[in-house]
């Protein structure tokens, strides 16, 4: 059974600011069944990403990267035109300085970062457990 929405972005922004960060409700969707994306933002590199919630085969909660860039103005777009298509949709903003982004779902590895560290076996689509450590 999956959480309302409301009660999944206020259990996101606890989790962030018990974890030292500062995140917010940038824009506030339906309180049961919107739809949420998550900026995650880097304030050590100035760099952000954005995690667009999606749904396994199985009904469980899944992120993925809808859109990479290396300038916030574009994720800002993708975001104003998915605002478009999803008046009900909610935006969280997270701020860390270890680009950390909270969910404790399942999370889609960036394409980026594996052609980084070079590590061959892993690809863009592929799912892994979180990042979130506690700590």
């Amino acid at each position: 059974m999956l959480l309302s929405s409301d009660l999944w972005v206020s259990a996101l922004i606890r989790r962030a600011e018990l974890g030292g960060a500062f995140a917010t409700v940038a824009r506030k969707g339906d309180a049961r069944a919107g739809t949420v994306i998550v900026k995650a933002f880097d304030t050590s590199t100035r760099r952000a990403r954005l995690y667009s919630e999606a749904f396994g085969p199985d009904g469980e909660r899944l992120w993925m990267q809808p859109v990479e860039s290396d300038f916030e103005s574009e994720l800002d777009a993708y975001i104003q035109r998915q605002i478009g298509y999803d008046p009900d949709l909610w935006v969280v903003e997270i701020e860390d300085r270890e680009a950390r982004h909270f969910m404790t779902e399942k999370v889609g590895q960036e394409e980026r970062g594996a052609r980084e560290k070079g590590d061959g076996s892993r690809r863009a689509g592929l799912w892994s457990g979180s990042v979130y450590a506690e700590g």
